[in-house]
Order: structure tokens, then sequence, then C-alpha cells
């Protein structure tokens, strides 16, 4: 008896995770995050998980107006998920850094995006957001004030995973890491707010 009281606990917790990640994605499969069909995610593997997160880097980055210039950063993969980066080359000024955060922001919220955590930090600032499929993204500022995008993936299947096919709108910057400093002038982002 005494077996079967520590066992129940345990059989309840399962059952209740159980269901809880029964609720994952649709009955056919299909779910929509920012425009991008992200496909089935117990049956997506590393390589369909890192091109769900290039689009959806891809989109965020079209929805910042106006354009900055962004470089891929490296690609990582965990035991069961993997993460996409992208760096921004263009200078944005420690007074517009907070508009850029907002841009990023308004695009995930009107995207259907939950908006997890803001930082609004003077030196560090960053925005987190998550699909409702499971995709972490984020922007955040770091060193010198460079502007970095992230897009980790749930747990999928493992598989191996290519170099993203999206062209950068400026240098590729193939084989180098780490990335420079953002170098780009732009009159709005590099200007202060006003």
């Amino acid at each position: 008896m005494r077996r079967a009281k520590r066992v129940l606990p345990l059989v309840a917790a399962a059952l209740t995770l159980g269901v809880v990640l029964s609720g994952c994605g649709s009955e056919d499969g299909s779910a929509r995050d920012g425009g991008v069909s992200t496909g089935k995610e117990r049956g997506m593997d590393m390589q369909e998980a890192a091109e769900q997160s290039d689009a959806m880097l891809d989109a965020v980055l079209k929805g910042i107006d106006p354009d900055v210039r962004w470089a891929h950063g490296p690609t990582t993969t965990r035991a069961c998920g993997v993460t996409r980066r992208r760096a921004v080359m263009t200078v944005i000024s420690p007074e517009r850094r907070q508009t850029f955060l907002d841009r990023a922001e308004t695009f995930w919220r009107k995207n259907d995006y939950r908006i997890k955590a803001v930082n609004k930090d003077d030196t560090f600032p960053a925005v987190y957001a998550v699909t409702k499929s499971g995709f972490g993204v984020s922007v955040s500022f770091r060193g010198k004030g460079q502007a970095f995008l992230e897009a980790d993936s749930p747990c999928v299947k493992e598989s191996k995973v290519a170099a993203p096919t999206a062209e950068p709108n400026g240098p590729a910057y193939e084989g180098v890491y780490p990335l420079p400093r953002p170098d780009v002038r732009s009159d709005f982002w590099s200007g202060a707010a006003g």
C-alpha cells in the first residue's frame, strides 16, 4: 500500500504533462507564427526548425523600418534543438536603441507572439518573445551597442543542420568569427532621437 501511495503522484504528474504536451500544434499539423508555417513540431527535425527560425528572423527584420544591414551569426545545436542568429551591422545610436526594440516588439505582438520579457537597461536592452509553437525569439543589444537577433527552436528530432540560405543584405563574413562591430551608417538609426 505504501508503494502505491508513492507511485500514484508520479503517475498523476506524468498524465498531466502528457495532456499539456498533447495540446501543441493543430490536428492537421499546421500552425502559424508571424505569417510563417511551422509544421508539426512532433515531426519537425532540426533542419526544418532551423529553416523556420530563419523565416522568423527574416520576417522581423523586414518588419523593422527603416531597414538595417545584417549578417548571419553562428548556428548552434543542442540535444534536441537549434539556434539561429543574426548580427545587425548598422550602427544604432544609444538614443535609437529603444525605438529599434519597440519595432521588433510591435511586429511580434501583431503576429501573435507572446512577449516574455522586456529589459529596459540603458546599456543592454532586450526583448524576448515566444511563439505559440514554442520557438523563442529575441533582440538584444550587447557589447558596444551591437544588436543581435536569435531564434531558438523547441525540442525537435535530431538531424544535420545546413547553413542558412538567406543572403545577408551586406557582407556575408563567411568564416569570420567573431563578427566585426557595426560599421554601416544610417541617417535614421545612427542619428539621435527626435
